[in-house]
């Protein structure tokens, strides 16, 4: 029996399912990475901002004052970027999850050709060998059936 083609479209859709799969993996990675970054910022930020709370009452100078602001800005600024970057990172995992999905579902649809080319095949195997039998079973009654 020559083999069914359909095989090689599940072989092709099983290896894109594996491709999205990791590619969903490693953006949902990525978000991680980027979560923990933007974590780290807004924790530095707070950590920042209570040293400059202790230093209150006490005399700053303008200058120490202008680059505490300055300072804070960059820091605000690094952590506005980090949430558009893990923005971004969301709705990539939004999209290669559907992705997955979509190649997820196209694989099972192709098995489910495939398993209902097998019942198939099993069922006229059977209609055949039920055929052959009764055949069989006619010859033998013929054969048995005296002649009158």
């Amino acid at each position: 029996m020559e083999k069914d083609p359909l095989f090689t479209v599940l072989k092709l859709a099983c290896d894109a399912e594996e491709k999205a799969a990791l590619q969903l993996k490693s953006i949902q990675s990525d978000k991680q990475k980027y979560q923990g970054q933007l974590e780290v910022l807004n924790n530095y930020r707070l950590d920042y901002m209570k040293q400059m709370g202790q230093q209150q009452g006490k005399t700053l100078s303008a200058n120490h004052y202008s680059q505490f602001h300055q300072f804070i800005k960059q820091v605000d600024n690094a952590i506005s970027q980090q949430v558009n970057v893990l923005k971004d990172a969301e709705n990539q995992v939004i999209y290669r999850q559907n992705n997955w999905q979509e190649k997820q579902q196209k694989r099972k649809a192709v098995e489910m050709l495939l398993d209902q080319k097998a019942q198939k095949r099993v069922h006229a195997e059977n209609l055949r060998e039920q055929k052959m039998s009764d055949e069989f079973a006619m010859q033998q009654f013929i054969r048995k059936k005296p002649r009158q």
